[in-house]
């Protein structure tokens, strides 16, 4: 009876850990980001370069991807509002896969944006290498980030760890709740991660 109510509280306390752990962590990364991030276009300062976080163009239907239309339409708003001089889009690139090349096809081609100002970024495997490279290979540090809200969060904690002058630009989100819900859900586990490497130093990749 005694191991029972041990594993109880065991089980009990690890718990209990696991969520302070999910409140501090998040609690954290909204007081780095607060008030950095902006969804009207009037109201967020300029700064010299867009970072575009990349995403797939396509659902797995063959559909295109929402996230994906809906940062192109951002980005555009930010240039054509004069916001930014610079756009840097930043994804994977891989054999029959290339995100920052979709993103800036898509940006000159339906949203009118000069090619001479977009900088393809094929080895943006995941948010943290976005950042890292906008800073030390395009050694740009007063950027504007592009993705959904709830990216944008976590993005922001990696530029301002890394002393980045950096804002958020949110794109539209996605209304469908499975959607929502799961990437709310994937976000405030990444944070946490996100958190933890950083208090150890470790490279989240």
């Amino acid at each position: 009876m005694r191991i029972l109510r041990n594993i109880y509280k065991f089980i009990t306390a690890s718990i209990e850990i696991v969520f302070l752990l999910v409140c501090l962590s998040n609690a954290w990364v909204f007081g780095v980001t607060g008030g950095r991030t902006y969804n009207k276009i009037s109201k967020i300062p300029p700064r010299e370069v867009a970072l575009v976080l990349g995403t797939s163009p396509k659902m797995r239907s063959g559909l295109s991807n929402p996230y994906f239309t809906k940062r192109m339409d951002a980005t555009a708003l930010l240039y054509h509002h004069g916001k930014i001089k610079k756009i840097i889009v930043s994804g994977e690139k891989s054999k029959g896969y290339n995100e920052p090349a979709a993103m800036k096809n898509y940006l000159i081609y339906q949203e009118g944006v000069p090619e001479d100002i977009i900088i393809e970024d094929p080895e943006g495997f995941n948010t943290y290498k976005s950042i890292l490279r906008c800073k030390d290979v395009y050694k740009k540090n007063n950027v504007i980030i592009v993705s959904q809200g709830f990216h944008n969060l976590r993005a922001l904690f990696f530029a301002r760890n890394n002393n980045m002058n950096a804002l958020g630009f949110d794109a539209q989100d996605v209304s469908k709740p499975e959607s929502y819900y799961r990437n709310q859900t994937r976000e405030i586990a990444a944070r946490v991660f996100a958190v933890i490497c950083f208090i150890f130093g470790i490279s989240p990749d």
